[in-house]
């Protein structure tokens, strides 16, 4: 992580934020938590956050005021106006989550969230705003460099497209664990609801065999769940 920018959990429930904090903490993230709107914005003047994790305030709706007053941030602010938004709601409905997204969510969880799934979702987030972060990552010959954006295997160098290296870093980033695909689809190419697009198949089938092209059995489809890398 940059700097070691920390992540902020913005969190009135007294249970949850402490729970999500004291998680991170153990996987080596600086967290803080603050729980209230206020509070918040003081600790992003004090320290910029490399990501906001923004569950319930005093009502869904002041956690969509604060999350646009974000966006909205100017020059003298104590908010990045692009800072990365993780929303978590216990208000799920299509419509709760196309609220998120148009105010300027990053991704969308139901509250409360699972946190081996928040933390797979932080990764694949801080990866593509924070360059710096994870540079190098790798599961056995495959090689992901984030600082040169390339992949390779068995040292041949894998000709990926943007989609496919996007999808590559996601599942490498677990490597054995199923990635569900309305998960995937969600992270990457920004769906909000469950979709029955063959997007996220094309791409698997099209990474899956320049994978086993340079050798090896890669990308496992899990029937009726999703996609793991080995």
């Amino acid at each position: 992580m940059p700097d070691h920018q920390p992540i902020l959990v913005i969190q009135a429930d007294d249970c949850l934020g402490p729970a999500i904090v004291n998680q991170l903490l153990a996987d080596e993230y600086p967290a803080k938590l603050a729980k209230s709107a206020n509070h918040a914005t003081v600790l992003a003047r004090h320290e910029p956050p490399a990501l906001v994790i923004l569950g319930e305030l005093d009502t869904t709706t002041g956690a969509l005021a604060l999350l646009r007053a974000i966006r909205a941030s100017g020059p003298d602010s104590s908010w990045h106006p692009d800072v990365p938004i993780i929303m978590v709601s216990s208000e799920c409905e299509q419509t709760d989550m196309l609220r998120a997204f148009d105010a300027g969510a990053d991704d969308f969880m139901e509250s409360p969230p699972t946190y081996l799934e928040l933390r797979a979702r932080l990764r694949a987030i801080l990866r593509r705003t924070c360059p710096n972060s994870h540079q190098v990552l790798q599961v056995g010959p495959l090689m992901i460099d984030a600082r040169t954006h390339t992949a390779t295997l068995h040292g041949t160098c894998l000709a990926l497209r943007q989609m496919e290296y996007d999808l590559l870093v996601h599942l490498a980033s677990e490597p054995t664990r199923v990635f569900r695909k309305a998960e995937i689809l969600r992270t990457i190419w920004g769906y909000p609801e469950p979709n029955r697009t063959r997007t996220l198949d094309s791409h698997a089938s099209r990474l899956r065999s320049k994978l086993n092209a340079a050798g090896g059995r890669w990308v496992i489809n899990v029937r009726g769940v999703g996609y793991r890398l080995i």
